[in-house]
Parts: structure tokens; sequence; C-alpha cells
């Protein structure tokens, strides 16, 4: 079943058909939830906030029209608008990709001094992005590692398409110029996913 036919579902009283999207999306949303408050320190309260995101989706899952974004577009949406009015409580509004993210790499080969290398580029570019501001930031996360098309990254910053475009460039430009001095090797920008 697709995502309109479970809500389809949902809407005319199916409400078990609610446990399925959770399942779809739950270790997704969690994990885009955890990225967003590692940096903050506040990582034990992302089940919390993804529990949240269900929740508030489920009530008002009634007024979700699939014409206007997809679901997994507007739970994205809900879990970020979540995190940020955690953050904006605790008075810590800077939204981090945490150490733990595995940076998208290009095949490599394990060789003890290409793997130190490749940790020490990930952990590069993982500070570079850190320092981006936070639009910047959510959007490469949200393109880089959520792989979310343009339109799906705009509905959830709310902002127009050639607007994410704009801060997905900014972000590349800030993250190769931070890291101008150090790129030796002309396949960094493939390897950390920095070519899109």
């Amino acid at each position: 079943m697709t995502d309109s036919q479970l809500i389809r579902e949902i809407k005319e009283g199916n409400l078990e058909c609610y446990a399925e999207l959770i399942r779809r999306y739950e270790k997704k949303i969690l994990s885009f939830v955890t990225h967003l408050l590692r940096q903050a320190h506040l990582e034990h309260i992302a089940e919390d906030i993804c529990q949240e995101t269900f929740y508030k989706a489920y009530k008002s899952i009634h007024s979700f029209r699939d014409v206007e974004a997809t679901f997994s577009t507007w739970l994205y949406t809900i879990a970020r608008n979540s995190v940020l009015s955690e953050l904006r409580k605790s008075r810590n509004s800077d939204v981090y990709l945490d150490d733990t993210l595995q940076v998208p790499v290009a095949s490599a080969k394990s060789l003890p001094e290409q793997v130190l290398l490749r940790n020490e580029r990930e952990s590069m570019v993982r500070q570079a992005i850190n320092s981006l501001p936070e639009k910047q930031r959510s959007a490469l996360i949200l393109r880089e590692y959520e792989q979310m098309d343009y339109t799906e990254i705009a509905t959830i910053l709310d902002l127009t398409v050639s607007s994410v475009k704009s801060l997905l460039f900014r972000a590349r430009q800030s993250i190769r110029g931070q890291l101008e001095t150090y790129i030796l090797d002309p396949h960094l920008d493939e390897a950390e996913g920095m070519n899109r």
C-alpha cells in the first residue's frame, strides 16, 4: 500500500494503518532528529521528539493533503519544527551534524593510511558543515544525507526551490572555501558527496 492509500484508510477510520506509516518512517525520523539534536547535547530527547512528531502528524492527518506535499516531506517538516521549538526552549539554536554520522564516501581502498586520510577528511567536512548557518546546514543535511530533492527540502524549510538551490550553493562554496588549503586530492569532492 502506498502512503496515500494508507492515509486514505486512516481518514476513513482504519486507524491501524497509522502503525504502518510509523514503521516506514520511524527510523529515518529518529535519525534525522538525533542528528539535529546531538551537538546541542539533547540527543537524549530524540525519541520523545520523534514520538511527538508522529503524534502531531496523527492529530493533523485529516488536514493533510497529498496534492501539496508527500507524507514524508510533511513528516520531516513536523520533525524539524519540533526540534527547532525544543532548541529555542533550551536556548541553544545551534543544530549540527553529529560526529557519528557517516559522510557519504565513494568506495575507498582499505589500506590503513587511506582509512586515516578518509577519516580525517570526513572530520574536516563535518566541522565545515557544523560551521554553516542553520538553514544552510539543514538544507545540506536533507540533500546529502537524507537524499531529498529540492522540492521536498523547500517544503520542509518553507522556502522556494530557488532559495534552496541558493542555500546549497552557498553552503558548498563555504565548505570548499574552508577546505581549500586541505584539498590536494581532486577526488575529494566526489568522495565527500559535495559535487551535487
